[in-house]
């Protein structure tokens, strides 16, 4: 006798019990850009929804998303002064470091991420020093900055070390000044497997981080590379890492399904800008039904095995959940 699945699928309720993949609202991080001045709120025309806002704008956002069920975020810092080295990012007095004190003074529940790398502070638009004969990222010399970065952003009162400039041995350094300073129980989400991709277009207008040349494949992974990748993630586990990541998530849901089956980390997948955008723009183009794709798309990071899901769609994901 041949097996009726369709059993299964003919009730609504019954077909609940049985779903596999479930989303909830603890599943997101919403990326938030904050940048400098008073009453700023300017939406990205690449990516709909999305804006640069000022810290009393971060602020309000906070205060809506909380609403919402919405309870962790992930900060990314637009200053008006950029040099070779980032140094904006290196003193307590950073932007991003003024914007963690005022969301923990008005929303000490807030869970924040913050993102931990150079290119928005840099004027040439790298992930940290370069090296003037190769003209690409001295790794070594960044990994000393990076450990000062993170320092300010432990000392602000982030929840979450997130560094995504692929650096060989951050997490170690990192880990390393941490502990050493008090920070022992901080926790490090490793970028722990970030590929070079297309998919990032869209966040360099949000972000201001567009490289004045070259690219990123000197440190970021290449695409074509799955093996790589997960040696990669393993490496920054055996450092000291406490969540690892897959960055971006649409196109590479073998590389988060190959992660989940070797490690028993908890797993991130950002949804980065450009598969962001794509749905957006197809959504108002009226070619696609918007919210169902988002969903479907967002239940396929966790069906590839992902715990976390980085998203800016999280915020409507939150408010359509809360309607079901």
């Amino acid at each position: 006798m041949f097996k009726r699945f369709r059993r299964l699928r003919i009730n609504e309720t019954l077909r609940n019990l049985v779903q596999e993949s479930v989303l909830t609202k603890d599943d997101f991080i919403y990326p938030l850009f904050v940048k400098e001045g008073k009453g700023v709120k300017i939406e990205i025309k690449s990516m709909p929804g999305v804006f640069q806002m000022s810290i009393d704008e971060i602020l309000k956002e906070c205060e809506y998303i909380r609403t919402i069920g919405l309870k962790s975020i992930i900060l990314f810092g637009i200053p008006d002064v950029k040099d070779s080295v980032g140094s904006e990012c290196l003193c307590d007095e950073s932007i991003i470091a003024r914007t963690i004190r005022a969301i923990k003074a008005k929303f000490p529940d807030m869970f924040i991420v913050t993102d931990l790398c150079f290119c928005e502070y840099t004027d040439h638009g790298h992930c940290g020093i370069l090296d003037p004969k190769t003209q690409t990222v001295d790794n070594d010399k960044t990994l000393e900055i990076s450990a000062q970065q993170a320092l300010v952003h432990a000392r602000a009162g982030a929840d979450m070390i997130a560094p995504s400039g692929m650096m060989d041995g951050i997490i170690e350094t990192l880990r390393s000044a941490l502990d050493k300073n008090g920070f022992e129980n901080l926790p490090i989400m490793a970028y722990s497997t970030k590929f070079a991709s297309a998919y990032y277009g869209p966040f360099r207008d949000v972000a201001e981080s567009t490289p004045s040349f070259g690219d990123r494949r000197t440190y970021q992974m290449n695409p074509a590379n799955r093996l790589e990748a997960l040696e990669e993630s393993l490496e920054d586990e055996r450092q000291g890492a406490d969540i690892l990541m897959v960055k971006p998530a649409l196109a590479f849901m073998d590389v988060i399904r190959d992660l989940r089956n070797n490690t028993n980390l908890p797993v991130c997948a950002y949804n980065v800008s450009g598969e962001y955008a794509m749905l957006k723009h197809a959504g108002l183009a009226g070619l696609i039904d918007y919210e169902r794709i988002m969903l479907e798309t967002l239940v396929g990071f966790k069906r590839a095995g992902a715990d976390i899901i980085i998203t800016y769609h999280a915020k409507e994901a939150c408010e359509i959940l809360n309607r079901k």
